[in-house]
């Protein structure tokens, strides 16, 4: 066992790292990131314990990881229109992207930039899209409907996507879904706002009030030719938040559990065995964007403000925000967790980025801990247009993010186009 190393306080990352890599005696040297404190070294030793007040002549407890690599750009799917929403299905065989558009279309792509299938129905811009299985698929719209649809891949390389039930419940747009497939439960938030309980079944779903469907569609069914979509209501609507609900997520360790956030400025926890609301945390500022992050028992809120708020929804919790995450410089409309680390999360902004963030990377700020950006991914046709001395003078918004272990890191952007960033 190595004890204590006495070494210079002169030394960066890179000669940590070598240092280190020695020690192991590495046959192929590993490039390594070291954490003193929860922070990662990014000055020289000196600089870390002037800004921290730590003497030079303290035993510090150094951790290493191996170094983070950036993400490359490795494909993008082109859309008529921006696209709101993104979603993987994960395969060793033929992994699948979902997509949703303004244009009010779903897509399922393969893996070489092949568009497998199209699904129409929705009659304004489609707002979510997550997949269920590998053969279904919920979407929900601006038109205040969710639709589920049969997915199913031939081999031929093409696919279909068949619509099979149409959800009726909410008053305004349904801007997020999110699915629990074990239970066969999806939730939904909406601008009328409300959060919706469903089923992916129809045989266990109540029927549909009368009044929120459509008169074409009530059409439909009194034509002899015509084969209508069955159409089903929410196992409950579930009231309680001052404005619109921006997004809903299940608790990742108990599906009887959900989470809601609101341009009210708060995060609601809901139990949806009795569709109460069980806890309220307010916040400064209106909350856009939501993910449960399990292992560190918090909530990532995405924020109005640019900045990421970690809550611990527990109710023995003594504060609201356990750690911000500061960097972007506009609405954080999306997150998604690491499929590979429990301490690095995605978000999405409407400054047209997407950031990786590592929760160990902590600095303290006053009375806060404030979390920084570990990479930042630009969408491509900016980083083109630098490359020739140009500027990108369209949309970049980015609407929507999911990440895959295999797949790698899925965004969809005003830029009309589904971009697949990797790490090596």
């Amino acid at each position: 066992e190595i004890g204590p190393i006495l070494i210079r306080t002169g030394l960066k990352r890179l000669e940590l790292s070598r240092l280190v890599n020695n020690l192991l005696e590495a046959t192929q040297p590993v490039p390594l990131q070291f954490l003193i404190n929860g922070q990662f070294l990014r000055t020289t030793i000196d600089d870390f314990l002037t800004q921290n007040g730590i003497s030079a002549e303290t035993t510090l407890a150094v951790e290493y990881v191996k170094a983070l690599i950036p993400p490359q750009t490795i494909a993008s799917y082109e859309h008529d229109d921006w696209v709101s929403s993104v979603d993987i299905l994960s395969s060793p065989q033929q992994s699948r992207i979902l997509s949703g558009s303004f244009d009010g279309l779903i897509r399922v792509w393969g893996m070489s930039s092949d568009l497998l299938a199209t699904g129409t129905g929705h009659s304004s811009a489609v707002k979510s899209a997550r997949f269920i299985s590998p053969t279904q698929v919920v979407s929900s719209s601006g038109d205040r409907t969710l639709r589920l649809w049969k997915y199913e891949d031939t081999d031929i390389g093409t696919a279909s996507l068949t619509p099979t039930l149409e959800l009726y419940g909410h008053n305004a747009s349904v801007d997020s879904v999110a699915v629990h497939a074990p239970s066969s439960r999806m939730l939904s938030s909406s601008a009328d706002h409300t959060v919706g309980l469903w089923s992916t079944r129809k045989s266990d779903a109540p029927a549909a009030q009368e009044e929120l469907i459509p008169v074409s569609n009530k059409r439909r069914k009194i034509t002899p030719t015509a084969k209508p979509t069955a159409t089903r209501g929410p196992l409950s609507l579930m009231s309680g938040h001052a404005s619109q609900v921006a997004e809903v997520c299940f608790d990742e360790t108990d599906a009887t559990i959900a989470y809601s956030v609101s341009w009210d400025h708060t995060l609601k926890t809901w139990d949806l065995a009795t569709s109460k609301c069980v806890d309220t945390r307010t916040t400064p500022q209106s909350l856009w964007s939501v993910c449960h992050l399990p292992e560190k028992s918090l909530v990532a809120a995405g924020t109005a403000l640019k900045h990421i708020t970690l809550i611990d929804p527990r109710v023995s919790a003594q504060t609201v925000s356990a750690m911000t995450l500061r960097g972007h410089t506009n609405a954080i409309v999306s997150i998604a967790r690491d499929p590979k680390s429990s301490h690095q999360i995605l978000s999405g902004s409407y400054d047209g980025t997407c950031r990786i963030w590592d929760l160990r990377s902590v600095r303290n700020d006053a009375s806060e801990k404030i979390g920084e950006e570990v990479f930042r991914i630009e969408r491509d046709a900016v980083r083109q247009a630098r490359k020739l001395g140009t500027r990108f003078e369209g949309g970049v918004k980015v609407f929507g993010v999911a990440w895959d272990a295999e797949v790698g890191i899925v965004s969809g952007a005003e830029d009309k186009k589904v971009q697949i960033d990797r790490q090596a």
